[in-house]
Order: C-alpha cells, then sequence, then structure tokens
C-alpha cells in the first residue's frame, strides 16, 4: 500500500525514497530564549552516544553501503567528526567578537577526501567523543553575554546568538542521525 505524503515539497519521495529534508533547503528561526543553552549543551553532549547506538548493531559490510552513490552511513558519521573543526571555529567567531562566522566548506570536500568506508567506526566514533566534548568545554564558562551577541551566518545570511549557533548544531547532527538510522533500517 502507499501512503500518500503528508507533506507535500517538505520531504524529497521518490526513488531513493528518503523522507529526510535537504540540509541546505531548511530554513531555521532563533527566536527561543537564550535560557534553552542548559538544554542544547546536554542535546549536544548526548550526539556521540546517539551516533554509537545507532550504528552499533550493524556489520561493517552495512554501515559502508553507498547508496546510488550518496554517503554510506558511515560516511555520514565521518561528516559529523569532519564538521567539529568548523563548530570550534564558531565559538571561537563570538569569543573574538567576529563580523562573520567562519564559512563552511559547502562542497563538503573534507568527507568526500577522507576515505571513512576504508577505518573502523569505532575509531570515527572515538574521535568524534573526543571532540565534541571539546566544543561543549570551550563553550561552558563562557561569558553569557557572548551567548546573545549576535553575528552573521555566511549562508543562510541571518544573524545567529552563540546559543542559536548551538542550536544550529544539534539540528545539524540531528539531520545525519536520521539519514544514517534511514540507511540503517533496511
Amino acid at each position: 500500500m502507499i501512503r500518500a505524503n503528508p507533506w507535500p515539497g517538505v520531504f524529497a519521495f521518490g526513488a531513493s525514497m528518503s523522507q529526510i529534508p535537504n540540509w541546505f533547503e531548511r530554513k531555521f528561526e532563533f527566536s527561543f530564549p537564550v535560557e534553552l543553552y542548559p538544554n542544547l549543551c546536554t542535546r549536544l553532549r548526548g550526539t556521540p552516544a546517539r551516533l554509537e547506538e545507532v550504528v552499533r548493531a550493524h556489520a561493517q559490510k552495512q554501515l559502508v553501503q553507498q547508496p546510488e552513490a550518496k554517503w554510506s552511513a558511515q560516511e555520514h558519521a565521518g561528516h559529523l567528526l569532519d564538521l567539529e573543526p568548523l563548530w570550534l571555529a564558531r565559538v571561537d567567531d563570538y569569543r573574538a567578537g567576529a563580523a562573520e562566522l567562519t564559512v563552511a566548506d559547502l562542497s563538503n570536500r573534507k568527507t568526500h577526501e577522507a576515505g571513512h568506508n576504508d577505518g573502523r567506526v569505532e575509531e570515527i566514533l572515538a574521535e568524534f567523543r573526543k571532540v565534541r566534548s571539546r566544543l561543549l568545554d570551550r563553550v561552558e564558562g563562557l561569558d553569557p553575554a557572548i551567548f546573545v551577541r549576535p553575528i552573521p551566518h555566511p549562508r543562510l545570511k541571518t544573524p545567529m546568538r552563540l546559543v542559536d549557533h548551538l542550536y544550529f548544531v544539534a539540528e545539524h547532527d540531528d539531520h545525519h542521525l536520521a539519514r544514517i538510522w534511514e540507511l540503517l533500517k533496511v
């Protein structure tokens, strides 16, 4: 039985049957209170455990399958690791009062060239856990004024507070966790 898409134009049903919205088409509203900072830190701190949980029960062969020549589940996990330096650089942008947040490589060259499928997923998971802790350690204890100071995001062309940046990172994590789950659920 084929069900109708309850969110036409939002989910990309088709040959790949992915229900994950395209990341670059996402729109963000940053209107929540800065007091959500502890909740966001908890969410970000939990990403390594959630990533480990979603890949743990799967064989290496399944983790490295590349459907339609797109990223494998293991490459999505590696991509999360690859972006940690960007997230750290943007925290430093807030600390320094930069005029604009550090620009991301929208081609994802680092992930495409990393060869994440050639290694073991356990190595990606361990390194991701380590660098994610570094991100959270860096924001811990910052002056509260830094969390509300907006800096323009280069791609979104909208001002983002540090708390918005943390939300953006958490949403990016969840985007890739959902894609990994989708790839491995079959």
